[in-house]
């Protein structure tokens, strides 16, 4: 999710539109495989050639923007994610009871699989597209967790407009922003709406330096940390 590509509740100047009929079935709950195998080995091998190389610290846009094609991943949005295929699975986070949505078995299985708390996956896809899976913004963010199509193809997201595979995808995005900052949730929240590149060139180390240097990221972000805290606290039981 980039700054530009925000939708939902957050962004009112951005414009949705809706490519796919309501016959989308989002509220089944089966899970269709978000990654392949081969996708999920490339990903992996990816992962593993970009926690030898630097971190970009471009701060030109999100690490969610929009990719030319595959072959710009492995120095563009490998880069920015840093670290290794195994280390998502290493992010502690309670998963608590929280109130039902039609996605329930999704966001469950997303939260298990990368350890990201359910409130928090389910305030992000609040904020971001109001769990319409059939959004696109005017930048061209699509899907539940508004994933650009470079983005999208890069975790092996084959249908963004897919509720099984969005999910999976944006959580697994969202994993390595909370590894990236070991578990700082406002800042790994920071980076998934404006991109790593932002937060990095704050210099801050915890939520609490980020949120007093807040000022100086884009008021969109601004905002939009704000807005993910009320969207959780609907969802904690």
């Amino acid at each position: 999710m980039s700054i530009d590509a925000a939708a939902a509740s957050g962004h009112g100047q951005l414009k949705w539109v809706d490519l796919r009929s309501s016959s989308i079935k989002g509220g089944t709950g089966k899970v269709s495989p978000g990654v392949t195998g081969s996708s999920a080995a490339e990903f992996a091998a990816l992962l593993q050639q970009a926690a030898l190389q630097s971190v970009t610290g471009d701060s030109s846009g999100s690490s969610l923007t929009s990719l030319t094609d595959a072959s710009s991943l492995g120095n563009l949005l490998w880069q920015q994610l840093g670290g290794t295929a195994e280390s998502y699975g290493e992010i502690s986070g309670e998963i608590t009871q929280t109130r039902p949505t039609d996605y329930e078995d999704l966001i469950q299985t997303a939260s298990a699989k990368y350890g990201v708390p359910v409130d928090l996956i389910k305030a992000v896809i609040d904020t971001e597209s109001s769990f319409n899976p059939n959004v696109v913004s005017s930048a061209g963010a699509k899907g539940l967790m508004q994933l650009m199509d470079g983005t999208a193809n890069g975790l092996g997201v084959s249908d963004p407009f897919d509720p099984a595979q969005s999910i999976d995808g944006g959580v697994r995005y969202l994993s390595y922003q909370l590894k990236r900052y070991g578990g700082e949730e406002k800042m790994a929240l920071a980076a998934y709406n404006a991109g790593p590149g932002r937060v990095n060139k704050l210099g801050v180390s915890n939520d609490e330096e980020l949120m007093a240097n807040l000022s100086q990221l884009p008021k969109e972000t601004q905002a939009y940390i704000a807005k993910i805290e009320r969207a959780r606290a609907q969802y904690a039981v």
